[in-house]
């Protein structure tokens, strides 16, 4: 049988090696940290998450003449990550975005905003940060003085309401906000150019839900639209990176798991005997963790649906994650920006 002509076999052993290589991607440990280029100039940086947590997974993105990171993570994270883009570029970072106000994703704030950096998150945000998030600081300063000392909290100084863009010709960065999911004020960066979406929170690969501050009814909508952009490579909040599967597993959970818990409403069951005959087969084979484990979720959704139209999360417990642990920006924004 003659040969194929070379312009094909490198078209075939690309198409057949790219899978090997995204599974070689799902599949890294949860011991390391790991930073990956995603495109040019695009990184996601993976957080250790066994047999320590150590943070959330974040991103940043070189533009022409600076820096935009995605979720500032702890005090002493921020500073690994700043060393971390300093060995890759000497270009000032100007602008950091917080997906939203919980600690593992804001609470290093200050170490870019002492570089000059513009801490940059979505409106709905903004009480939180300056109530739940201020508390679980001061309390974050006594439960791991060592890292957090004598650190200052900071807030976000530049607020958007649906959309700002960061754009040089070279990258382009869209913040995006679809609505209520795992808080308030979660707000996603959209890279269009390499269809890269980083989530923070609002999607997670993994067993890493926590839904106390959510509206999970709202929560698969939100997730809807981010499936509606038409991802290619998903950066989420926690776990591996990989594509718009994550995506559908994290949406299919909230369907699922409202799903289950409404039938044993409509049944006349109690709380603990959902909990007990809780079962989503199809969670652990996502997770590696069982469904019926997932107590403060199956709790959370059992407050929704006992009591709709209720908000819920805005008293709720301080999080602070029980994981198992041109050449300026363009704004372009459906609101006002403060």
């Amino acid at each position: 049988m003659p040969m194929p002509p070379r312009s094909f076999v490198r078209p075939l052993f690309v198409a057949i090696l790219a899978p090997l290589l995204l599974a070689t991607t799902v599949l890294a440990t949860p011991e390391e940290t790991k930073i990956t280029e995603v495109a040019p100039g695009v990184f996601f940086r993976k957080a250790q998450t066994e047999p320590v947590f150590t943070g959330c997974n974040q991103g940043f993105v070189v533009f022409r003449d600076f820096v935009l990171v995605i979720d500032a993570n702890f005090p002493g994270q921020a500073e690994n990550t700043i060393a971390s883009i300093r060995e890759r570029t000497d270009k000032p970072i100007k602008f950091v975005f917080d997906t939203h106000y919980h600690g593992d994703h804001a609470d290093g704030n200050m170490q870019y905003v002492k570089l000059g950096a513009t801490v940059v998150a979505q409106e709905r945000s903004q009480p939180l940060f300056q109530s739940k998030g201020a508390d679980g600081f001061e309390g974050a300063k006594k439960n791991r003085a060592g890292e957090y000392g004598a650190l200052s909290y900071e807030i976000p100084s530049l607020f958007f309401t649906h959309k700002l863009v960061f754009d040089d010709g070279e990258q382009r960065v869209e913040l995006l906000f679809f609505g209520h999911a795992h808080t308030a004020g979660d707000a996603v960066a959209w890279l269009p150019k390499h269809r890269i979406l980083f989530t923070g929170d609002a999607c997670v690969n993994g067993a890493f839900n926590y839904t106390g501050d959510s509206n999970t009814e709202s929560w698969v909508s939100v997730l809807g639209a981010m499936e509606d952009l038409g991802v290619k490579t998903l950066c989420p909040g926690h776990g591996e990176m990989g594509g718009a599967e994550i995506l559908a597993n994290q949406k299919r959970w909230f369907v699922e798991l409202r799903s289950r818990v409404k039938a044993g409403i409509d049944k006349g069951q109690s709380l603990d005997t959902i909990k007990e005959e809780f079962d989503v087969p199809f969670y652990k084979e996502w997770t590696g963790k069982e469904s019926k484990d997932q107590k403060e979720n199956i709790e959370h959704v059992f407050k929704e649906l006992s009591s709709p139209g209720k908000p819920l999360g805005l008293k709720s417990r301080l999080h602070r994650h029980p994981h198992p642990h041109p050449s300026q920006p363009i704004a372009d924004t459906a609101g006002s920006e403060r």
